[in-house]
């Protein structure tokens, strides 16, 4: 696995070892940055990070910061080696607690301009849950214009997010990414 453009391309990054986790393919990750777009100078909270290569593909592409939030020790120690390989501890904070778990830890971070879920594919609708509970907007960690992408198993419609507005779906083999804004209620599982 390694990073695809910018500052850090080509860089290898470490990934855990065993099935705890499921890092988003070099591909997945050209292609989903293709659809965001510009990411220099944005805030990147990366939710069930695992190895933290979203979010470091965001940081190699001109993110200003981005948090990683993980719980699995042997994902935290992929993230802390490629954080320290990369020179990027001034600019990736790592929050180690379930994403259920992580609001009050998050507090004072935000707002984030771009929130990047990876969740276990078999535990969507809990994600979804947890990751609506990180919407609101008193927790200060979302602006009107926040961007939301939540990767999903590719034969799965898009997900109701409450408090979010569906843009859309792309898929790319049997991973999905859906796009959401934050604003008001999405409709009924797009796709």
């Amino acid at each position: 696995m390694r990073v695809v453009a910018g500052t850090f391309k080509s860089r290898a990054l470490r990934a855990p070892k065993g099935s705890a986790t499921r890092p988003t393919s070099d591909r997945v990750r050209e292609s989903l940055f293709a659809v965001l777009g510009d990411v220099r100078g944005v805030k990147v909270l990366d939710l069930y990070s695992g190895s933290g290569a979203l979010a470091i593909e965001a940081l190699s592409r001109g993110a200003q910061s981005a948090v990683c939030v993980e719980h699995n020790r042997l994902a935290l120690a992929a993230i802390s080696d490629n954080r320290d390989a990369l020179g990027l501890r001034d600019r990736l904070e790592v929050v180690a607690r379930r994403v259920s778990e992580a609001a009050k830890s998050l507090v004072g971070r935000g707002p984030f301009d771009v929130i990047l879920a990876d969740p276990p594919w078999a535990d969507l609708a809990d994600a979804v849950t947890e990751i609506a509970k990180l919407l609101d907007p008193r927790l200060g960690l979302v602006s009107e214009d926040t961007l939301i992408v939540l990767e999903h198993a590719a034969r799965d419609a898009a997900p109701t997010l409450p408090l979010a507005t569906f843009d859309e779906t792309r898929r790319w083999g049997d991973t999905a990414a859906s796009f959401y804004r934050v604003g008001a209620p999405s409709a009924e599982g797009a796709g």
